[in-house]
């Protein structure tokens, strides 16, 4: 069975000005990536969890932020290159990216050499218009601006 996830797509500015938020994965391996390696706050669901408190569980634990309370749009699922399947909610809200602070993951590093570190899930956020979000986003998750668009039209 695959693994699913579960995110929040917050949203800023409206159509015409239309923003919003994503998060740069931390560690080691993704710290020279850029352009297609940024991700919706998300996490994966542990057994029986409602999507929804998962993604506002994921949106908590990887911004630092008290999720948002604005009604929330289901944008669906998306099967990700890794067959893990991801759901996402976007929401309306604003905050400071600049003010995230994620919490500590444990990660092996080098890759099977047994050595662990601590690293910040994400390692920063950012608001972007949708064609900067386009390039920036994992490829898997790039479905998820085009219903959000759709939705807001």
């Amino acid at each position: 069975m695959p693994k699913r996830s579960a995110g929040l797509l917050l949203h800023r500015g409206g159509l015409a000005r239309l923003e919003v938020l994503l998060v740069h994965p931390g560690g080691p391996f993704w710290a020279r990536k850029d352009e297609g390696a940024w991700s919706i706050p998300k996490g994966e669901l542990a057994d029986g969890e409602d999507p929804y408190a998962a993604a506002l569980r994921e949106f908590a634990e990887e911004t630092g932020f008290a999720p948002p309370t604005a009604e929330a749009t289901d944008l669906g699922e998306a099967v990700q290159p890794s067959r893990k399947i991801v759901r996402a909610f976007a929401v309306a809200d604003d905050l400071d990216a600049t003010a995230v602070r994620s919490n500590l993951i444990d990660l092996v590093w080098p890759p099977r050499s047994g050595h662990v570190i601590q690293v910040p899930e994400i390692d920063r956020a950012a608001w972007l218009p949708l064609h900067e979000a386009e390039r920036k986003l994992l490829a898997g998750q790039r479905v998820f601006l085009h219903r959000l668009a759709a939705a807001l039209a």
